[in-house]
């Protein structure tokens, strides 16, 4: 089962574990409510949803309902409301356990991919783990044809993702760090590796609005680089982002289908049926 967000991956989840899709019909009432009918039932349920709206999780909540008396395995591709995970000023919700908890009730066990921030985790209250892209990123990088790539991180935390991509394709890996040069003045360049010549690949967990990527792009093209293409794995690609990599001159933007976009182009549905 899937939500109406993510009917691609689920499909493609289904035909990897070679298990049948169940139909559903979704509906909006005039206020806006959604109605759910399932076509169909089953002893054990994948529910395949990412959740970039709230509508997402009611979505999903509303599918665990259906299936209540059925064994679910729960997929979040994406899961929305993670970056919240610590309570940043006093009042503040914390968001990622107040959304993992409500979705890991009454569920066998939950799937997560690159979540933002792994202690999350815990909060689900059931068996979760969380899956690495890592391998069909490097899968993907090696169909660019690119002459001996450098990976760079936008900074030193997103490091462990170009590490584990670059272990697995023999390339360099890097972050990008920021020098203040003075009160208005930011030079941003890898910390180590010089770009000059070399094909760049900006490897990210989540490409948002896209800003911090087009803003690196725009440095290391100035210091020599000769190409540059970015790879998410969430393409969240809010408030004009692929436009804005694009105008920044950067070759392709790439990203999964854990959001299901025109520029996903590699699948997260074979990990999934591995771990599952």
């Amino acid at each position: 089962m899937s939500t109406e967000r993510s009917q691609v991956l689920a499909t493609r989840l289904a035909t990897a574990l070679n298990i049948p899709v169940i139909d559903a019909r979704w509906q909006r009432f005039p206020d806006g409510e959604i109605y759910l009918r399932a076509m169909d039932s089953a002893q054990r349920v994948i529910i395949c949803g990412s959740i970039l709206t709230s509508d997402d999780l009611v979505e999903i909540l509303l599918l665990k309902d259906t299936f209540n008396q059925s064994d679910i395995t729960l997929v979040i591709p994406y899961m929305g409301y993670a970056r919240q995970d610590k309570q940043f000023n006093v009042g503040e919700a914390l968001s990622a356990r107040a959304i993992a908890k409500v979705l890991g009730t009454d569920v066998s066990r939950v799937y997560t991919i690159n979540i933002h921030e792994k202690s999350i985790i815990n909060y689900f209250q059931t068996n979760a783990t969380d899956i690495s892209l890592s391998s069909p990123i490097a899968d993907y990088i090696k169909t660019l044809s690119l002459d001996d790539p450098l990976l760079i991180s936008p900074d030193e935390g997103a490091l462990h993702l170009s590490k584990d991509v670059s272990s697995l394709g023999n390339w360099e890996y890097d972050y990008l760090q920021k020098t203040r040069l003075s009160g208005e003045e930011v030079r941003i360049a890898p910390k180590t590796i010089p770009v000059k010549n070399r094909d760049i690949i900006i490897l990210d967990d989540i490409i948002s609005t896209g800003g911090t990527q087009a803003t690196a792009a725009s440095m290391l093209y100035k210091q020599g680089a000769r190409s540059i293409h970015t790879v998410g794995i969430h393409g969240v690609l809010a408030s004009g982002a692929y436009s804005r990599l694009t105008s920044a001159g950067i070759y392709s933007i790439s990203c999964s289908d854990t959001i299901e976009r025109a520029c996903s182009a590699y699948s997260a549905a074979s990990v999934l049926a591995d771990h599952i």
